[in-house]
């Protein structure tokens, strides 16, 4: 036992008296772990879509594990900053990047010196849901189905747009160019809802988004959904048919994880782990994941390395067809 455990121990003892050996005193001499605030790292501004994730997982964690969650935004980079900072962080446990796999695995392909290996300094804990982006057009359009949206822009060729925001976006736009032989030309924006301006006025043909804003637009009846980039429809939503289903094969899809620095205490991790599974699997977090487009996913520890590591070799793939150059 260690000094601080003993000492720890005898307060305990000294305070409780006979009952610290008749084992009423064991549920809080067990909770050895956390002791101190918790901080889950956000890397987008306060009320993006990636900041409402973080905060309902934050909340619903406080309440499990009867510790104070902070929520620190660290923005910058595409949430590069933030996986930094926390592969960089003391391996305690108690700082938590809740961020999409894909975006923490993609620095490896979109960097040629990338700061950090990410597959060797965070350790994954835990999983949210899968997501997957979105063809939208605008609700006033006259393109009604995807085969619509490809005739015409067939017909306008390299006079065709599209807005785009994300890398998933630009991945599934060169598959549907290069499988429909469209010659639609990307604009790529800094923040999804700049484009709805564009969209409703005719500048821009179609769009590709997160489901967040594509689900928001689409239930104010400003956005209509034409296809999602997933291989098998969403559980979440399965009205949506999936490019593949289409004619447009491709597995453009999603997930987001809690990950903690490389040699953070396995216990901690578990722990953690436990949280997560748990607060993915209550009817709230089901209805807030569906709202998102999201579908529930839960996994242990070690699966959920084993699938970033897999995230690390898709993210190659993807920088090679969007014919991205590493800067």
């Amino acid at each position: 036992m260690s000094k601080l455990y003993r000492r720890d121990f005898m307060k305990g003892a000294a305070a409780l008296g006979v009952a610290a050996t008749s084992g009423l005193a064991r549920p809080a001499l067990a909770q050895q772990w956390p002791t101190q605030d918790l901080r889950f790292i956000c890397g987008y501004a306060p009320g993006s879509g990636a900041d409402l994730i973080v905060r309902h997982f934050s909340e619903r964690v406080r309440k499990l594990s009867n510790a104070n969650v902070i929520v620190e935004n660290r923005t910058g980079a595409g949430g590069d900053l933030a996986t930094e900072y926390v592969a960089r962080a003391k391996p305690d446990g108690y700082t938590i990047l809740i961020h999409g796999a894909g975006a923490v695995a993609g620095i490896m392909s979109l960097r040629k010196n990338p700061p950090i290996d990410t597959s060797k300094t965070l350790q994954m804990a835990a999983t949210t849901h899968r997501q997957c982006f979105m063809v939208v057009v605008d609700t006033k359009s006259p393109y009604r189905t995807l085969d619509d949206l490809t005739k015409a822009m067939l017909a306008k060729g390299d006079k065709a747009s599209y807005g785009t925001n994300a890398i998933d976006g630009t991945v599934i736009g060169e598959i549907y160019k290069n499988v429909t032989g469209i010659k639609a030309q990307e604009v790529p924006y800094r923040v999804a809802t700049d484009t709805l301006n564009d969209l409703s006025s005719g500048a821009l043909d179609f769009c590709i988004h997160n489901p967040q804003l594509a689900l928001s637009q689409h239930r104010e009846n400003r956005l209509r959904i034409l296809g999602i980039g997933a291989n098998k429809r969403m559980i979440s939503h399965p009205e949506f048919p999936t490019m593949t289903e289409l004619g447009v094969p491709m597995n453009i899809q999603g997930w987001w994880c809690a990950s903690v620095p490389t040699g953070s205490p396995t216990s901690a991790i578990n722990l953690i782990n436990k949280w997560f599974v748990e607060i993915v699997n209550t009817e709230d977090t089901k209805k807030f994941l569906t709202d998102i487009g999201g579908d529930p996913l839960s996994l242990s520890p070690a699966d959920t390395q084993a699938l970033f590591m897999t995230e690390i070799d898709n993210w190659r793939e993807k920088i090679r067809i969007a014919k991205i150059t590493p800067q």
